[in-house]
């Protein structure tokens, strides 16, 4: 018995030293959870240690990891995560997160990584209004109508849960939102109407009652989106009311007379300027943007027309002919012409037109320094001719000095805006084909042709590629191409594949433009005087893709040039036509929901003063944005290119009558004095320059790093022109200079292309400074 004794008091004292320790034991992981939840609290040391690139400042961190930290709503410090301006990736992934917080503003967040959490409240995204990408897969709590809500929350948003959803995206954010507009002003035009006198006690009732009345009546869509429509329909009522009380604008500018259907499939009709009947039949009765001109020769070289064309530099398998440079030209020193001295007087006469009341001369002196403000003083450039191609040849001929090239444009840099980081890949097109060169080195990378196309346009962009829901999405840049045939053709030149088109026409194209902010929304012009906006959405690993037409803007003439402001390209629009600069107002949602628009506004010029039988200055044939104030633009057959304020422009009110402002002009700068049309110019606005080519091979440059120093009496000169590089072909003779129909350059202009309406591209390259 006293052993069984014994052993039992052992075996109790064992006991209640375990439960001892357990305790113990518990209080000590007590302690350690408290001490490590705070050590998990989210401070500056664990952002620059948990963020990349490595450094000690939280403005320059780009990508963060804080998945898996057990993380809720009050351990994310708002004034902290702020100071993140320059983060484009956030994986939050594996934490307890319920939402966000509302004031967390992180402006350059491309990519979020939310999964794995127990997220309930979308709409807390809302501020992160840049996310292009957002994962959120494994919230068990999120429904259908939380998906809806974050495509229209996020107006950015393209990738979903490793998804292209753009198309679906764009679609609830303007088309299932204007029918949800529709049925609610149904609701109040049946039931309600303001009080008289208006209280706002009663207005407040009013209010209350329109809005819920609203959400019980209106229904669209199905019932699995039934949270997401009464949430929208909520939203929409309350501005729909607003509106109401507002002061109305009128809207003098819809003209039901320009709203015409047009379904005949025809080429576009000849130009004012074109050239006449008897033109070859090889252009198919399709008169380009530019025509055959009336040159009295077919070739623009000296010698026998019938003498072999030879002295081009050894063909490459993958080189076209490239004509060699004359080096008797290329030491020469360069000249600025002295033509268009008697249009000195024309423009400042013009000039002196605008400044109709002190007010606006004041104005224009105030802000001329800081439209400018932008650029850094850039010193001026010095290029010299690398590369004159024949690559846009019929059937390869180095014969062919007769196609005319018509649009070219630099490969968007890596930068997600656009900005920085080199690009020395330059697309080009005319004729049937459609080439991607390499500057440096001359090569033609690739090359696509499409028998019977004539092409007139191209534009790069950068959208998104799905690689599924474990991979992000990858950037892939494209080219969109379309002329005589109505058809867009999108190319993903990396892969070498034309992976899809569409028509966007039924006559053919004149213009393409993409946007710089939107990516995926392509303005396509067309000779049946519309420009359409569409969103061709992204692609997935497969190269499916779906695309959506959003606007029409009807034009009263054939578009020319497309041209969006820098910093709100969603805003407005400027297209330069046959017949005048006019603008477009290209919001989408809100009160702006009509999908066809005519014009806001059109932007006349002081040299319109000047027109007579035989100088009709209308036609409006360069266009583009220097800084996100200044405009250059030019008009046909006159040798001047206007500077304007875009801003002060747009400020004022348009005759109600006309429809129409004079452009506040800030200077003037002197070009060629040439009857020859459509003569493109362009901008670099990191360099702060402007090039316009001329109809004898010259490129006129202008450095425009302030205009306080110019007088606006009098012509800018140009800053330098660059001499026609006169091209020798073995044992025929010098190239004489062709009209240069575009030009391009890069964003730090080390490269820049000119195209001729003889078949030749010509790469300068920017010499190094000593």
């Amino acid at each position: 018995m006293c052993g069984i004794f014994t052993n039992s008091t052992l075996c109790l004292r064992i006991v209640d030293e375990l439960v001892h320790n357990l305790r113990i034991n518990n209080m000590i992981k007590g302690f350690c959870g408290v001490c490590r939840s705070t050590m998990e609290k989210i401070t500056e040391n664990i952002l620059l240690e948990k963020g990349s690139p490595k450094t000690n400042k939280l403005e320059q961190i780009k990508t963060l990891n804080l998945s898996k930290l057990g993380l809720k709503l009050q351990d994310l410090p708002v004034k902290l995560l702020s100071r993140l301006q320059s983060l484009e990736r956030l994986d939050l992934s594996g934490n307890c997160l319920q939402d966000l917080p509302k004031a967390m503003v992180m402006p350059a967040l491309g990519f979020l990584d939310l999964s794995d959490n127990q997220m309930e409240d979308v709409t807390t995204l809302e501020s992160l209004c840049s996310l292009e990408e957002l994962k959120m897969e494994n919230n068990p709590y999120i429904t259908v109508s939380d998906n809806y809500k974050v495509m229209v929350l996020l107006p950015n948003l393209r990738i979903y849960n490793g998804k292209d959803v753009s198309t679906t995206a764009n679609h609830l954010r303007y088309v299932y939102t204007e029918n949800l507009r529709t049925r609610i002003a149904a609701v109040w035009e049946k039931s309600f109407s303001l009080p008289d006198p208006i209280s706002a006690e009663e207005m407040t009732a009013l209010e209350k009652n329109f809005i819920a009345s609203a959400r019980q009546q209106v229904k669209f869509g199905p019932s699995s989106v039934r949270d997401f429509t009464k949430w929208r329909v909520e939203i929409l009522a309350k501005d729909y009311f607003s509106s109401l009380t507002e002061p109305k604008e009128e809207l003098e500018h819809k003209e039901s007379s320009s709203i015409k259907e047009r379904r005949d499939v025809s080429a576009p009709s000849k130009r004012k300027r074109a050239a006449s009947a008897s033109a070859s039949a090889s252009s198919v009765s399709v008169t380009t943007r530019k025509k055959l001109r009336t040159d009295s020769s077919a070739s623009p070289v000296k010698g026998d027309p019938q003498k072999p064309s030879v002295c081009l530099r050894p063909q490459m398998p993958t080189q076209d002919n490239t004509v060699r440079m004359s080096p008797r030209k290329t030491s020469q020193p360069l000249s600025t012409p002295t033509r268009g001295k008697r249009s000195a007087e024309t423009t400042r006469r013009a000039s002196a037109v605008l400044q109709t009341t002190e007010e606006v001369s004041s104005k224009v002196e105030e802000q001329r320094d800081a439209n400018v403000k932008t650029h850094m003083e850039t010193k001026p450039v010095h290029l010299k001719p690398l590369h004159v191609l024949q690559c846009h040849s019929k059937q390869d001929s180095s014969e062919d000095f007769s196609t005319q090239l018509w649009a070219c444009a630099f490969q968007p840099p890596p930068d997600s805006n656009g900005v920085g980081g080199e690009s020395r890949l330059v697309a080009t097109c005319g004729g049937d084909s459609l080439c991607v060169i390499d500057c440096e080195t001359g090569m033609v990378m690739k090359k696509y042709k499409v028998d019977g196309e004539n092409f007139f346009a191209l534009a790069w962009s950068t959208i998104l590629m799905s690689r599924g829901s474990n991979a992000p999405a990858q950037p892939c840049s494209i080219l969109a191409a379309g002329g005589k045939r109505g058809l867009v053709k999108l190319i993903h030149p990396r892969n070498n594949l034309a992976y899809g088109e569409f028509r966007a026409s039924r006559k053919s194209l004149s213009v393409l433009r993409f946007n710089h902010q939107q990516r995926s929304f392509l303005f396509t012009g067309s000779y049946d005087n519309k420009i359409v906006m569409w969103d061709i959405g992204g692609v997935n690993p497969q190269y499916k893709y779906k695309v959506v037409q959003l606007l029409v803007l009807e034009t009263s003439a054939t578009p020319l040039h497309v041209c969006l402001p820098l910093t709100s390209p969603s805003s407005h629009v400027l297209t330069a036509c046959e017949d005048g600069l006019q603008c477009y107002n290209t919001q989408l949602g809100n009160k702006n929901n009509t999908t066809k628009r005519s014009k806001e506004m059109e932007i006349t010029f002081p040299i319109y003063k000047k027109e007579d039988k035989n100088h009709d200055y209308h036609t409006v044939d360069g266009l583009s944005f220097l800084t996100e104030d200044i405009v250059a633009s030019k008009n046909y057959m006159h040798g001047s290119i206007y500077l304007w304020n875009w801003t002060q422009t747009k400020a004022k009110r348009p005759n109600k009558k006309t429809q129409s402002v004079c452009a506040v002009v800030l200077a003037e700068l002197q070009w060629a004095k040439t009857d020859i049309p459509y003569l493109a110019l362009n901008t670099c606005p990191n360099q702060a320059y402007i090039v316009c080519g001329d109809d004898k091979g010259r490129l006129w440059m202008y450095l425009i790093n302030s205009l306080s120093s110019f007088q606006t009496e009098t012509p800018i000169q140009p800053t330098e022109v660059l001499e026609w590089p006169t091209p020798v072909r073995k044992g025929v003779g010098e190239v004489e200079g062709p009209s240069i129909n575009c030009v391009a350059m890069d964003p730090e202009l080390n490269f820049l292309v000119a195209l001729s309406d003889k078949n030749m591209v010509i790469v300068w390259k920017r010499e190094s400074s000593t």
